[in-house]
């Protein structure tokens, strides 16, 4: 079939394209990227010279080179769309110098970098909004064990409101997978909004404790939906560069939320509390509902006019913007051409999957053991078994989340100024020391009458430990942002939050019990081999992702080895010598 360009429909692909005249768009005055993309399409005609002006290019080298065209042999052109007013066609010789190029670097304008963070803004709201009903449950169970409250619960029913929330879940992140590829992650977001308002609704309106489950499960289910595509988002949105910070702040807001909770019903009752819950969840409904959706989705699901705009907002330069769709658009072409866009299924057989699945979801157990979590679910009981009759329990967890949003706020920026890896290897050895201190000073002191300065020295170590720990709650959403290949990152991305999820649960729901055999000090113990078994996970296998692309990532799970000390020795071997943690596998020399 023959495609007229003149023609306002769209070419399929396979289609003959056929240059006419035609008058300049008013469009094409403004500053504004229109694509009208063909994708595996034959030229009849000499693809034209795509020409950037020299004060909007830092990449002269990016002019293709004069060649004569052979008629019989036309070029492939790769797209074409509007940039700035002037129609540039790419075809495989601008492939080919452009990735002679890439050792050019240049980032998002400061208008970029705005927008950028707007969006991640957005998210952070609904991060807070999911922190609450993290800690929620240490609000929630102190007052309920109260025999005065009209809702009387025994440990039996408080464990399963702690850990019923750890239960449902999965259920969400399950399902947000296939949400979040179907619709997009935008959408998916805003639709998982509704049933966290929803939960916290039931909560403050309970009146059985059948109810307050309810309110727990849906709420769960929420914030399993949220989970994977606000991780997955951030990391389509943002540029290498920025990439670890903004991945990494919504913990910051996160944990926020934690404190946000705790404060608040260290003077108010559950259900004040509860309604003070819905608050966040509207605010960030209406946050959401004006951001872009991501480049990365828009561009696999061909919506290549969209994900022009998204980028040229996103980044606020039309050449980075530029150079971004066409890596979308090839590596997507290159996918399909090599058949590498099988089902989801068939692609867990592939090592560049098989490899990240097993450094996420051992980090995630080893994560969970270290306490990251069980000490925010049970923060109350654990500082009163520490601490003796001598410590307000509720302000004491309330220090606790303060010391752990500071810490937060700090390993965010430690992601942009140092390695990932030196960054979690350093808060697991910090985590561990301090919890095997923990251990040793409790069983030293155990048939002790406990003083005021037991209490000052318990403080410092759980403090330590806390802030030390908190490294590793910034780390899963990253892995999952960064390592899993962009074909099926949504589904995966989904599928890894149930496991990971399903262990939250089994763990929790069994700590009061292991609590009872093990004590206190035990679980610390634990928690502190936990913390040293992560760090060396992550020096084994995790490799340093700072300062990548995302297509850089998947390169790397493409390779033989599975060990990254293997493949910093094998850097080291070469000509170029020690070769900087963090560099481009393109700009090594093999």
């Amino acid at each position: 079939m023959k495609f007229d360009k003149s023609n306002a429909q769209s070419p399929l692909v396979g289609d003959t394209v056929i240059e006419t005249p035609h008058e300049e768009p008013e469009y094409t005055r403004s500053s504004t990227v229109i694509p009208t993309v063909v994708v595996s399409c034959i030229s009849l005609e000499d693809s034209r010279k795509i020409s950037v002006e020299k004060e909007q290019s830092e990449l002269q080298n990016l002019e293709p080179l004069e060649k004569t065209q052979d008629p019989k042999n036309p070029p492939t052109i790769l797209a074409s769309f509007y940039l700035d007013g002037k129609l540039e066609e790419l075809d495989e010789q601008y492939l080919q110098q452009k990735e002679e190029a890439d050792d050019e670097k240049f980032h998002s304008t400061v208008k970029g970098v705005f927008n950028q963070c707007l969006v991640t803004c957005a998210v952070l709201v609904l991060a807070a909004a999911c922190g609450m009903p993290i800690g929620y449950s240490a609000v929630l169970l102190p007052q309920l064990y109260n025999v005065s409250e009209p809702l009387f619960i025994d440990i039996e029913m408080g464990s399963w409101i702690a850990s019923v929330h750890s239960l449902a879940t999965p259920i969400g992140s399950f399902a947000s997978g296939p949400i979040m590829d179907r619709w997009g992650r935008k959408p998916a977001l805003m639709l998982a909004i509704v049933p966290l308002f929803f939960g916290w609704v039931f909560l403050a309106t309970a009146s059985s404790h059948f109810l307050i489950l309810v309110g727990r499960v849906v709420a769960g289910i929420a914030v399993g939906l949220i989970a994977a595509p606000a991780q997955v988002l951030l990391a389509e949105i943002a540029e290498p560069h920025l990439r670890g910070l903004l991945i990494g702040v919504p913990f910051v807001s996160y944990s926020l939320g934690i404190l946000l909770v705790y404060f608040l019903g260290s003077f108010l009752h559950w259900r004040e509390v509860a309604w003070a819950g819905t608050v966040l969840p509207a605010v960030s409904f209406l946050a959401i509902a004006v951001m872009p959706e991501t480049p990365v989705y828009l561009a696999r699901n061909n919506q290549l006019q969209k994900a022009a705009k998204a980028l040229h907002w996103l980044r606020g330069c039309p050449i980075q913007a530029k150079r971004e769709l066409v890596q979308l658009i090839i590596r997507f072409r290159n996918e399909t051409l090599e058949g590498n866009n099988n089902g989801i299924w068939k692609s867990l057989a592939e090592i560049s999957l098989i490899k990240p699945l097993v450094i996420i979801n051992s980090f995630h157990v080893l994560q969970i053991l270290s306490g990251t979590y069980l000490v925010v679910f049970y923060a109350v009981d654990i500082i009163s078994d520490m601490g003796g009759s001598d410590i307000n329990t509720m302000q004491a967890a309330v220090l606790t989340a303060v010391v752990r949003l500071v810490f937060t706020c700090l390993y965010c920026f430690l992601l942009l100024a140092m390695p990932r890896r030196t960054m979690v290897i350093g808060s697991g050895i910090g985590s561990g020391l301090s919890c095997l201190a923990i251990a040793i000073f409790m069983y030293a002191r155990m048939d002790a009458l406990k003083t005021s300065m037991d209490t000052y020295v318990m403080a410092v170590f759980i403090l330590i430990y806390i802030g030390a720990n908190t490294g590793f709650m910034t780390m899963p959403g990253i892995m999952i942002g960064e390592l899993l290949p962009a074909k099926i990152r949504g589904q995966i991305a989904g599928y890894l939050f149930t496991i990971f999820n399903l262990l939250l649960f089994g763990v929790a729901k069994a700590f009061p019990y292991v609590k009872k055999v093990f004590k206190t000090q035990g679980l610390f113990l634990i928690f502190g081999v936990a913390s040293f078994g992560a760090s060396l996970l992550v020096y084994l296998m995790l490799p340093e992702t700072k300062g990548w692309t995302l297509h850089d990532i998947e390169d790397y799970f493409q390779q033989r080895n599975w060990f990254w000390v293997n493949r910093r020795i094998s850097r080291m071997k070469g000509d170029t010598g020690v070769e900087e943690e963090g560099t481009p596998l393109k700009d090594v020399k093999k």
